[in-house]
């Protein structure tokens, strides 16, 4: 039996507890969701403790830390793509993203 989402193509421009966890159920639940992260990256990716652990032979870089447990858990099942927000052609990529899209999901303060 397939899952009961399946085929709900969702556009997820969260970040931050609710939103995040909303898309992750919808993910769970079978729907393609697409988090669309800023070129810096969710601001949860850095949330520690607790984090992943690095695998053998893996070397901590200062710009690049282990991913927070928090960041991979909410954000199972979900594909990624980085965007810059302030470039013409980064707000193209969204808009073609959400056109194509059944579902859009975000959670910004109005005027944003």
């Amino acid at each position: 039996m397939p899952p009961p989402l399946e085929g709900v193509k969702i556009v997820d421009l969260s970040r931050v507890l609710a939103a995040p966890l909303c898309s992750m159920l919808l993910a769970d639940l079978g729907a393609d969701v697409i988090k669309v992260e800023s070129l810096t990256g969710d601001d949860t990716r850095s949330w520690q403790p607790p984090s992943a652990t690095l695998l053998e032979g893996d070397i901590p870089l200062p710009d690049h830390p282990p991913e927070s447990a928090y960041f991979l858990c909410v954000n199972r099942n979900k594909r990624s793509i980085s965007v810059n927000f302030k470039t013409s052609e980064g707000l193209e990529i969204v808009r073609k993203l959400i056109s194509q899209s059944d579902v859009l999901i975000e959670n910004y303060i109005p005027g944003v």
